[in-house]
């Protein structure tokens, strides 16, 4: 292990995930610069750190130049669409934030001397056919179907990033993100274990698709956000998957959570699946294992229980409202 670097820039600080590692940064030491434009984070999400001392909060799309005064240790690049119901709505920003975006990043951790860590995803594997799925594995992506733009956008993210790696001697990391969740994921974003508990919690029946035998694995934040910061620590360039390979499927997954929720009307009701929906995603985290000495800690039965507490205590506003905002076509 390094160093810990004295300030980090975190892009899109202010999403699900974005808001976690800058409060673990901040725990460790750093003075962190939090940019977003707000699509899909949210200041609320860091509101809680505003007065937190080295905690500063900008407005800023990394599509545009970045340009950030004084001295920079690290690049922690989050800035994306991550839900399907938001890169299905904003498929050229996802494109540009994946392409135009990174480079940007890139740069601004080539000009700072800076180490480099790109968030990337499980999606980089599409609908695989090795499971379960470990770096080596190239993947097996439809580039023109529907979800293809955040999964090019993510395959071109670590194209670029190996390259300033290669070329320019940038220090760069790579994680491969599985399914994660917990507190401040939107109850409307689209992805699985939200929506089941938004559902459940409005009484409304559980929306499966296909037959539910598509399978997930899905990660505490905490854990997620664990391994992250011990990646970003460490001297290895090539992709890391973290999350948990205890694997489940949706069906399972949705009849688990009705179970959390005694005397609930919820039944399940089954719809058809989506384009190119992956039907296994379960990590192999050996490298993780080897090279970061991280596994994850908290069991499914517990995250659940600590996310639905969070959904739980939203009020009835939040829980029955609506996603409506309207995204600007570019």
């Amino acid at each position: 292990m390094t160093q810990n670097p004295r300030r980090a820039v975190v892009t899109g600080g202010a999403g699900f995930l974005g808001s976690h590692l800058c409060e673990r940064l901040l725990e460790d030491g750093y003075r962190v610069l939090c940019l977003d434009n707000f699509v899909t984070g949210t200041p609320a999400n860091v509101a809680h750190l505003a007065e937190r001392p080295g905690f500063r909060l900008v407005r800023a799309d990394v599509t545009n130049y970045v340009h950030v005064g004084d001295e920079v240790d690290a690049v922690l690049h989050l800035a994306s669409p991550a839900s399907p119901i938001d890169y299905l709505k904003l498929p050229v920003e996802t494109l540009k934030v994946g392409s135009i975006g990174t480079l940007h990043a890139l740069g601004l951790a080539r000009e700072k001397g800076a180490r480099f860590l790109l968030a990337s995803t499980s999606e980089t594997y599409g609908d695989p056919q090795v499971h379960p799925q470990p770096e080596s594995y190239w993947g097996h992506v439809n580039p023109v179907g529907p979800r293809g733009v955040y999964d090019e956008a993510k395959r071109f993210a670590e194209a670029i990033t190996m390259a300033y790696h290669r070329f320019h001697g940038v220090k760069t990391r790579i994680v491969r993100i599985f399914n994660t969740y917990g507190p401040r994921m939107r109850l409307n974003d689209g992805r699985v274990l939200p929506a089941f508990m938004s559902q459940v919690l409005r009484g409304e029946p559980l929306s499966v698709f296909g037959k539910g035998d598509q399978t997930r694995s899905f990660c505490y934040v905490t854990d997620l956000v664990d391994g992250i910061y011990r990646l970003l620590q460490c001297e290895f360039n090539e992709p890391v998957n973290i999350g948990n390979p205890a694997e489940i499927t949706v069906l399972e997954l949705a009849r688990e959570i009705i179970a959390m929720v005694p005397g609930t009307k919820s039944t399940i009701a089954y719809h058809d699946l989506p384009q190119d929906d992956p039907k296994q995603r379960q990590p192999d985290i050996t490298v993780a294992r080897k090279i970061l000495n991280w596994e994850p800690k908290i069991d499914r039965a517990e995250g659940l229980k600590r996310t639905y507490a969070y959904f739980k205590s939203l009020s009835k506003d939040e829980l029955y409202k609506k996603d409506h905002r309207e995204f600007e076509k570019k």
